[in-house]
């Protein structure tokens, strides 16, 4: 599946609502009480006995409550003391595409140990992913992508517009009525459902990453049924089409300065005291001529997206000082001189399996599950004109870096989408909850700090803003200031201190067990996290 997985790397690394959102309101808390009522059967789960799983029903289409179902996959682990339990803290670890179940069930040691004592975890696939009800599609369509997301002409805007249209038709027939309605406002409805079915009467949440968008937009619709969310690493639902690539390039090209400026004054860089930025920009003009591999296969040839996505997945870590020896790797063809992280290492190994199974296929279907980015982000793009001028603007802001490859990806990947999707950008409305936390690094390579800062400014006086003034995605295992403040509020509801900042954790060369996860999130090969 060469050109398939090569054009989906590049796809990941988010006018009208369904439904009415007052009569949303009320359809939903009409049937979400009524899949509530039907209790989950939960078991030992095969993979693990020592959680448990189950399923919960719920309807296909929210505004058709009486309509076909699908099953939502849920697993827990129970409350290590009963008598000490407060309820269930349910989990969204992002994506879009990460499986909840199998972050409960591999995930155990996420959670300080206070938060199992007093709450059962419960993770669930949202709809549309992994075990609920997957969005497939043909695996030898996917095979016919368009080689390069960097288009030079009119001619490549309207190939992709129609590869595009043909990829929908298709995913659509495969997966059935599902495929219309896989977006994050249906997904907040299943959440609902959950809290019911699980006994909870107030949701408590926590949500990384494309899971925030869950909980900013539960908070909007059920005011009355928050008790806690956690929301670390925000997505910002309200930017259209320009302002989405720019501080998506913003965000990466920060990322960028941070290593660049430890590479300067460290001498465990391989690059310290060289041309950093000279060597980078060498080595972007050999990949935009098809001149680099990766170390060790001389047959993988790296594209100019490829090596952006390098620095850009080193970020979540950060893994700076093995970026630099894979950077100076790649310059010379040589192997690095000490093991990669899987992080690296992972991608080469993706290629060899892509290039296997275009010589022997085995799969019809693959699953797809991007589909949820087309309906919760309305991303236009008239024409190449336009696009041409939008990629201008990004290597403007961002000009080592050039784009994001994250936000970029999602916006070729619904490209030509038509106008009326489901859940549309918007600035959220939220009134009526409890205070709410957002959590952000100031420098999150994929959901950028002033996403936090906006998503935070909308919310109003209900949301409190924590800065972690470090590095990565995700901040709750950073340090323990990070950690304690979370904890505090899921358990106490107490808020940090307005203006909270918690100091970097240095780096020292060497991540530490904090640092070590997440790498970036992604559900397709060779997209930006990839487990």
């Amino acid at each position: 599946m060469t050109r398939f997985v090569r054009i989906l790397t590049v796809l990941l690394t988010m006018v009208t609502v369904l439904i009415p959102l007052g009569n949303a309101a009320a359809v939903v808390s009409e049937s979400a009480g009524t899949s509530a009522s039907r209790a989950i059967a939960w078991a030992p789960c095969a993979e693990d006995t020592t959680a448990e799983c189950g399923v919960l029903t719920v309807p296909t289409d929210w505004a058709k409550p009486g309509g076909p179902t699908i099953d939502l996959a849920v697993a827990r682990r129970k409350a290590t003391d009963p008598t000490t339990r407060m309820g269930s803290l349910i989990i969204n670890p992002g994506g879009p595409g990460e499986s909840g179940v199998d972050f409960t069930l591999r995930r155990q040691d996420y959670f300080s140990e206070e938060i199992t004592r007093r709450f059962d975890i419960v993770g669930f696939d949202p709809r549309g992913v992994a075990r609920s009800n997957p969005v497939v599609c043909s695996a030898e369509l996917m095979q016919q992508a368009p080689a390069d997301l960097f288009l030079k002409s009119q001619t490549d805007f309207d190939r992709w517009l129609d590869y595009n249209k043909r990829l929908r038709t298709d995913c659509r027939a495969r997966t059935g009525p599902l495929f219309d309605h896989v977006d994050t406002l249906s997904v907040v409805n299943d959440v609902d459902a959950l809290r019911a079915a699980v006994g909870d009467r107030k949701l408590t949440y926590y949500g990384l990453s494309y899971g925030t968008l869950i909980g900013q937009l539960y908070a909007e619709r059920f005011p009355g049924r928050v008790r806690a969310l956690a929301l670390d690493s925000n997505i910002d639902h309200s930017l259209r089409t320009a302002a989405f690539l720019d501080t998506g390039a913003a965000a990466a090209q920060d990322s960028y300065e941070e290593f660049a400026a430890w590479c300067e004054r460290d001498s465990a860089c391989v690059l310290h005291g060289s041309d950093l930025r000279a060597f980078w920009a060498k080595l972007l003009a050999h990949a935009e001529r098809g001149e680099l591999h990766y170390p060790g296969d001389p047959t993988l040839v790296l594209t100019q997206l490829d090596l952006i996505r390098l620095p850009f997945q080193a970020a979540y870590g950060p893994y700076w000082r093995e970026l630099a020896e894979l950077m100076v790797a790649i310059g010379s063809g040589a192997t690095p001189s000490r093991a990669l992280p899987e992080i690296f290492t992972r991608q080469l190994t993706q290629r060899q399996e892509e290039r296997r199974q275009a010589r022997q296929p085995t799969e019809d279907l693959i699953a797809n599950p991007l589909r949820v980015v087309c309906q919760d982000f309305h991303l236009p793009i008239r024409d190449f004109h336009e696009f041409a001028a939008l990629l201008r603007r990004s290597q403007r802001i961002a000009p080592d870096m050039r784009v994001s490859p994250l936000a970029f990806s999602f916006t070729m990947a619904c490209l030509g989408e038509p106008a009326a999707i489901p859940n549309p950008q918007q600035r959220l409305q939220v009134d009526g909850t409890p205070a709410l936390l957002l959590g952000n690094a100031r420098h999150d390579p994929a959901t950028g700090y002033a996403w936090a800062v906006n998503a935070a400014g909308q919310i109003g006086s209900e949301a409190r803003l924590l800065t972690y003034e470090g590095w990565g995605h995700s901040i709750y295992n950073r340090s323990e200031c990070t950690r304690r403040a979370i904890d505090r509020y899921l358990i106490e509801q107490t808020l940090p201190a307005p203006g909270m900042r918690c100091p970097a954790v240095p780096y020292t060369g060497t991540p530490t067990s904090a640092q070590t996860w997440p790498t970036p999130i992604a559900p397709l090969p060779r997209l930006p996290g990839w487990f």
